[in-house]
């Protein structure tokens, strides 16, 4: 809550006043592109991943020549591993890159993401999937507006966060070899709940990585990092909820 001292400074000081407002309008305006960037590529992932099944699939109902390479091949597991490839090469060299690669990289991952969740329109049915996206995206950006507009430090929990999130992956690769309902019934829940903590921790932490005097360069390749965050938020978020709310086939 502002101290009664900021506003009566303030007044004193119009030049500060002036310099607070271009802070807050320049935040504003590096927000807008995270969360654009992470829209695009929300957007492109679903695109790719629609047009894969439909090609994937023929009108009789059995899998396409294409359907078989991409499903039934060994090519799936390029399919599968490409975007970690993407993401890492992306998350570990952005500081040698430009920012026109970088938002390249960030495409192709979208991308290389949408190919790989295709099978996801083999398994459910497009309303249950249309209904499920609809749920996460008025979840996120719930999350992600108290995120922005908390006042309560998250950092705290942000260590937290990402011990729960290496112990989900640990108990993913597990059931892998178990197939146990109970535990994949405990990770989807925990998937959520991580995924929710997260968006609003990611949040808070791209808002706080802003900084005024940042040049050009710096600033896109802090957004492009930002959105590829939430993104990852995101899909992950639909992932889990999917499990819940997606009608199979």
């Amino acid at each position: 809550m502002p101290d009664i001292r900021d506003y009566q400074t303030r007044l004193g000081n119009p030049a500060l006043g002036r310099a607070d407002a271009a802070i807050d309008q320049g935040l504003r305006s590096y927000m807008l592109k995270v969360y654009n960037l992470m829209a695009l590529g929300v957007a492109l992932t679903g695109l790719i991943a629609y047009a894969f099944a439909e090609a994937a699939v023929s009108d009789a109902g059995g899998l396409t020549s294409f359907g078989t390479a991409i499903y039934a091949s060994p090519l799936r597991w390029v399919i599968l591993f490409a975007p970690l490839a993407v993401v890492l090469f992306l998350s570990f060299g952005i500081e040698r890159m430009s920012a026109f690669t970088a938002q390249l990289a960030f495409w192709v991952y979208a991308a290389l993401v949408g190919a790989s969740l295709s099978s996801i329109f083999l398994v459910y049915t497009n309303a249950s999937i249309v209904q499920t996206f609809a749920v996460t995206a008025a979840s996120f950006a719930a999350l992600s507006l108290y995120g922005y507009t908390t006042k309560r430090d998250l950092s705290a929990f942000g260590s937290f966060l990402i011990m729960g999130l290496f112990g989900l992956i640990i108990a993913s690769l597990v059931n892998l070899f178990l197939q146990s309902s109970a535990l994949d019934f405990a990770v989807s829940v925990i998937g959520v709940l991580l995924f929710a903590g997260l968006t609003a921790w990611d949040t808070q932490k791209i808002k706080e990585m802003y900084f005024e005097a940042d040049g050009f360069e710096v600033a896109n390749k802090k957004a492009i990092m930002g959105a590829l965050s939430l993104y990852l938020d995101f899909i992950n978020l639909f992932l889990f909820l999917l499990r819940f709310l997606g009608n199979r086939e």
